[in-house]
């Protein structure tokens, strides 16, 4: 009987950094996957990062995982969202070029030591004295292990669903995991149903993209990799369009016979991520929404439509696509469809991920309600590399969501549960001016070379760039500066007799980071990246010990009683999502309205501050 340290059981994005994470810490790993040549295809969208998203990415990378470094490899457009906003809320995103990125992915995984790959099914779990010491495979095939990771994706019990038609699936073309799904519901776990879906694909050689407004990449690209000097292949741009109201007028006719609205599916979508029928449904006041077409490839003429993801049957799909601006002799490659799948309550879960009622067995990904590569490939991380510390019996890694967006994201799992799947936004993070992608080395990677999941290569260039980082802070706290002097060079300051260091002034708004290069030669020297690194740092270093006043606070006042009279439609800043569950659920306390699925501390701050205020206005 073959036997491995850690068996990680699923090929796509959490099962890739599991796996990987396991064996960068040195334990023999196998990976099993239904089809080896689909390890780490993009099932959905071509496209990685994004607001939350795109910093879940930068601390996989910061910890040395493959998703960063396989993206920019195969990354035909950048993107860095919120540009002209701070740093704290920027999230990097690119469109990738789905071959490549799988072609990446493979090509890492299969030069990773301590890592085997097998095609198979694992039809069950071996498991005596509720541990789990291995998997079986079909055919009557056993292995065993000191831990299990478990990434099925939807692969659990999937049902795919166009219009009334249905059948059996994982994914379009693979088929699902039945007995295994069996296996788990037997062991009593308390189980749900999750749906996500897809849009039709287009063949872009019928698409007019004349008629088209385009959106080009960045002129300078944020790479998602702290390690990619820059794009690897040529870049492209994307159409956009926008539905009307011929188009709005076909689904609304035929709501009946989309699979969601039609009755055929139990399961919640993500809310943040709406269908067509949803959005014409939920929005009816909109005349239109916005598309963008995304070519999933530099030699692959299909293209991703975002913004239409839909159940409906084909043949209304083709009608409705075609009422599109540049799209009206469009042909449909693939039609879009609804995939239901069982999830597990990850309340059932440890922080590091391993379920409670079941030693030595981790959970990640869509099992655990999330929905989105990037969420799953940091849960992957996180279980990959738990499971290798428990074969060396070291202490289980929790991470803390005062300083990663991994450990916001687990203690949200854990502590509230899901409804509807999992995505992460920066708004769920306290602390996200510290917590901001630029950043995510500086708070993670010495904490991977603590663990032994950080290669030397990264270790070495990490050291370096911070050696750099230090050098120009050294300079730069040490220059000091009058009023006198920085007004002779045009920097408006108050004449309050006060020198002020040169990092403070860099931090100063409006001030550029040239500005004091001839008074700091080294600073003056560093690269152009390192050089805007220092002068984020300390801008945010300004504000993050207000931010953690404010957290401090907000758990202090969690006793907070919300009076009956609170009008939450009229606090400002306050999301319609968040006002309709306030109202639904009449939370008593803040600590209350805390635990409301999509709840966030900048939520919380506004309802103390109007109760706050309305006492201040009732005690006069």
């Amino acid at each position: 009987m073959k036997h491995y340290s850690v068996i990680v059981i699923g090929g796509g994005h959490a099962g890739v950094e599991a796996a990987a994470a396991a064996a960068r810490m040195g334990v023999q790993t196998l990976l099993v996957s239904l089809d080896k040549d689909k390890i780490g295809i993009m099932s959905c969208n071509p496209a990685i990062g994004g607001l939350g998203k795109g910093h879940l990415v930068r601390e996989i990378d910061a910890l040395d995982g493959v998703m960063a470094r396989a993206g920019d490899l195969a990354g035909i457009q950048y993107r860095l969202l919120n540009r002209r906003k701070g740093a704290a809320v920027q999230g990097p995103r690119i469109q990738a070029d789905r071959k490549l990125y799988r072609l990446a992915v493979q090509d890492a995984v299969r030069r990773t030591q301590n890592l085997d790959v097998l095609s198979g099914e694992v039809v069950g779990l071996l498991l005596r004295n509720d541990k789990v010491y291995g998997v079986e495979l079909a055919g009557d095939i056993q292995i065993t292990a000191e831990a299990v990771v478990l990434t099925s994706g939807t692969f659990l019990n999937g049902v795919i669903h166009i219009g009334d038609k249905h059948h059996a699936g994982g994914r379009m073309g693979d088929r699902p995991s039945i007995s295994l799904a069996h296996q788990l519901a037997d062991l009593g776990l308390h189980k749900g149903r999750l749906k996500t879906g897809t849009p039709p694909r287009l063949d872009g050689r019928t698409i007019d993209w004349a008629r088209l407004e385009h959106q080009a990449g960045d002129e300078e690209p944020v790479m998602l990799s702290f390690l990619s000097p820059g794009p690897a292949v040529p870049q492209i741009s994307c159409g956009v369009t926008h539905t009307n109201d011929r188009t709005h007028d076909i689904v609304r006719s035929n709501l009946a016979r989309s699979a969601m609205y039609g009755g055929h599916i139990e399961g919640v979508g993500p809310r943040y991520c709406p269908s067509i029928e949803d959005k014409i449904v939920r929005f009816a006041d909109k005349t239109s929404h916005q598309i963008f077409l995304e070519p999933e490839g530099l030699d692959d003429p299909t293209v991703y439509p975002n913004g239409i993801s839909t159940s409906l049957p084909a043949e209304v799909q083709e009608e409705y696509v075609r009422t599109i601006v540049g799209l009206e002799n469009v042909k449909i490659t693939q039609p879009g469809y609804a995939i239901e799948y069982d999830f597990f309550d990850p309340r059932g879960l440890t922080e590091a991920l391993e379920l409670r009622d079941i030693e030595n067995f981790w959970m990640a990904g869509q099992i655990n309600g999330t929905t989105g590569y990037e969420e799953a490939g940091a849960q992957g991380l996180i279980a990959g590399l738990n499971a290798a510390l428990r074969v060396q019996m070291k202490e289980q890694k929790t991470f803390s969501r005062t300083d990663t967006y991994l450990g916001v994201m687990t203690s949200d799992l854990v502590t509230r549960g899901v409804t509807e799947p999992y995505r992460m936004f920066t708004s769920r993070a306290e602390f996200r001016l510290s917590l901001r992608a630029d950043n995510a080395d500086q708070r993670l990677t010495e904490v991977g070379v603590d663990l032994g999941v950080v290669h030397e290569e990264r270790a070495r260039a990490f050291e370096e760039k911070v050696g750099l980082i230090d050098a120009g802070v050294t300079e730069l706290s040490a220059l000091q500066l009058s009023p006198s002097e920085l007004h002779a060079r045009g920097i408006k300051i108050s004449k309050d007799g006060v020198r002020r260091s040169g990092l403070s002034v860099l931090a100063i708004d409006g001030v550029s980071d040239n500005s004091l290069d001839d008074l700091a030669p080294i600073f003056a020297r560093l690269p152009k990246g390192i050089r805007q690194q220092v002068v984020t740092d300390a801008i945010y270093s300004q504000y993050t010990d207000r931010q953690k006043v404010a957290a401090e606070a907000l758990q202090r006042d969690e006793a907070t009683i919300l009076p009956d009279e609170l009008d939450f439609l009229s606090i400002s800043g306050l999301s319609n999502e968040l006002i309709g569950k306030l109202l639904r659920y009449k939370p008593k306390t803040i600590a209350a309205a805390k635990q409301i699925e999509g709840m966030t501390p900048a939520a919380l701050i506004l309802i103390l501050a109007r109760i706050r205020k309305n006492g201040a206005k009732l005690a006069g």
